[in-house]
């Protein structure tokens, strides 16, 4: 008989060898490349990986894939369809494909909505550029069946130890339920940069200062042009702005009743300095008029009137005199249904409420979305019904609701995806500003063009000068070109890590950032992200040393767009 001792010794073997494979509870799998996060960037990601014959993993810290392609943003936004190639156009010629067949038109004649010009797409066009959040999660599932690709949901990166470096290369990630990955190479795909901080990469959040960089877009932007009084004027700061005289404090002309909510009690700072703060988050809502398709707008439990004080100040300083009463803009996407988003000067954006979120634990960040959520429901219910709301707006708002048949996982008809427009921006050796959206400065190793203006939400709400309330931090500036966007600003530094690369945390100054953060953009980068990860195994070098001319060529062979003809 085998004696005790040595069966005793034969489970630990066996308990210390599972401990080893599985994380403790979790799994431990090996794959060439691991992409933490199931964006728009991280599924384009996969499917270069796959299509170049390496085993890939997709880990999605959330239970839907697509981040916000899925989650609402549904209008998208190109600034020039021409730059955008590869699997980024793939799904949007998938896209058009899938409007094309007739069953998907359940609440709308086809027809309607294409001759009314709302698709963005011309006539003749192969790809179809507006879709609804449920029509481009079927797309990239769709996508993802025909290749060879793990997906993971529902798991959540460890972020404080939960990254096994050896030297400057990660060997293995490892999730809060104990699961590890091992890889060759890592793509932090997440909107918020979370693998790049774990794995010790610099970054930044907030504004770089005008001088930094040789800008003059970035930094705070206060200045506003005013048709009643005499202020300083400035280009930026106008839209999406309040109504000349809006008293900001609990009882009007009483600054010791206090600031109402959402204001800050600090002054804004010097126009063209830096700062830690970030454009103002939204939730990209998904509506529909259809009467049998619409959930009407609820009034949260926890309403609280006094938050939407500033709402009604406007209107009421407006007195009814401005061409356009809705704070919102609802783009038509098919089947009734719309991609709805900020604007004017109180409307779905957060202003101001979403500063720690970049650096925030997983249940602060919840909070902070929680409160968003909150705050955005109590607006569409103040807008759709309280007495104090123009009739004629509430007339219109109150025939609107979130959709039945659209993120499902709520009975509330509210997707999860909050718009984190800006987080964490990496720091690496090539940092994107300004000159290059501006084609001043150019680089000499495209990885995909961006092409949208430079573009900036609000930041701050604040008292001006005369007592009165203003937003700061919106700027809208037209690029002329379509722009390269350097492969140095998707890869850290070499002596902070070879083997991981950054699609979306791009390093990019905050103006720069705000051109190229739009879905499309973030594909291309996955792509060309994944693209070189497969050719720095295949040369085993670190990804700060592959072949750049041999990456171009393969981007090229894969349709990638990476300069066109400028006829200035």
């Amino acid at each position: 008989m085998v004696s005790r001792k040595i069966i005793q010794i034969l489970n630990l073997s066996f308990i210390l060898l599972m401990l080893n494979y599985s994380g403790i509870f979790g799994q431990s799998k090996e794959y060439d490349i691991v992409i933490y996060g199931g964006t728009s960037a991280g599924i384009a990601s996969a499917i270069q990986t796959s299509r170049m014959g390496k085993s890939v993993v997709i880990i999605e810290p959330t239970h839907r894939i697509g981040g916000l392609t899925t989650g609402g943003l549904g209008q998208t936004d190109i600034g020039n369809k021409h730059v955008i190639g590869g699997i980024s156009c793939e799904f949007y010629q998938n896209i058009r494909k899938y409007y094309d067949d007739p069953k998907n038109w359940k609440w709308q004649d086809r027809n309607e909505y294409l001759d009314e010009g709302q698709t963005r797409t011309e006539k003749g066009e192969d790809a179809m550029w507006t879709f609804e959040p449920s029509a481009a999660l079927k797309v990239y599932h769709q996508m993802l069946s025909g290749e060879k690709i793990d997906i993971v949901y529902g798991e959540r990166l460890n972020r404080k130890n939960g990254i096994i470096k050896k030297g400057n290369k990660i060997e293995s990630i490892e999730m809060e339920n104990g699961s590890k990955y091992t890889g060759k190479m890592f793509i932090d795909a997440t909107y918020e940069g979370d693998l790049m901080d774990a794995a010790g990469i610099s970054y930044r959040v907030g504004r770089e200062s005008n001088r930094e960089y040789g800008e003059t877009l970035n930094g705070v932007q206060a200045n506003k042009i005013s048709t009643t009084l005499n202020w300083t004027l400035s280009r930026n700061a106008y839209n999406h702005n309040f109504i000349d005289r809006v008293d900001p404090y609990i009882i009007k002309g009483d600054p010791g009743s206090g600031l109402l909510p959402y204001i800050s009690e600090a002054p804004p700072g010097v126009d063209g300095e830096g700062d830690n703060k970030v454009q103002a988050y939204c939730f990209r809502m998904t509506l529909t008029n259809h009467p049998d398709n619409r959930i009407p707008f609820k009034k949260p439990e926890n309403y609280d009137e006094l938050n939407y004080e500033l709402l009604f100040r406007n209107y009421e300083a407006d007195n009814g005199s401005e061409v356009n009463q809705m704070p919102w803009i609802n783009s038509p996407m098919p089947n009734r249904k719309t991609d709805t988003n900020n604007r004017r000067g109180f409307s779905t954006d957060f202003i101001g409420q979403n500063y720690d979120y970049p650096e925030a634990s997983y249940e602060e960040r919840e909070k902070i979305v929680r409160a968003h959520r909150d705050y955005q429901q109590g607006l569409m219910w103040t807008l759709a019904y309280h007495p104090r709301i123009l009739e004629k707006v509430r007339d219109v708002v109150s025939k609107w609701g979130t959709c039945k048949d659209e993120y499902k996982e709520g009975s509330d008809g509210w997707q999860q995806q909050l718009y984190i427009r800006e987080a964490r921006r990496m720091v690496s050796d090539y940092v994107m500003t300004q000159r290059n959206c501006e084609r001043i400065d150019m680089v000499e190793d495209p990885v995909g063009m961006g092409a949208y203006g430079m573009d900036s939400h609000h930041i701050q709400r604040y008292v001006d000068v005369n007592g009165f309330v203003q937003n700061e931090g919106n700027v809208e500036a037209h690029v002329p070109y379509p722009y390269p966007i350097s492969y140095r600003s998707i890869v850290p530094k070499k002596e902070e890590c070879e083997n991981l690369l950054v699609p979306v945390c791009v390093s990019a100054t905050h103006i720069a950032f705000g051109s190229i953060r739009m879905e499309p953009v973030f594909m291309v980068l996955g792509q060309s992200a994944a693209a070189a990860a497969c050719q720095a195994i295949e040369e085993d070098v670190a990804i700060q040393d592959i072949n750049y001319p041999a990456l171009q060529n393969t981007l090229l062979k894969d349709k990638q767009i990476l300069e066109i003809q400028i006829n200035k």
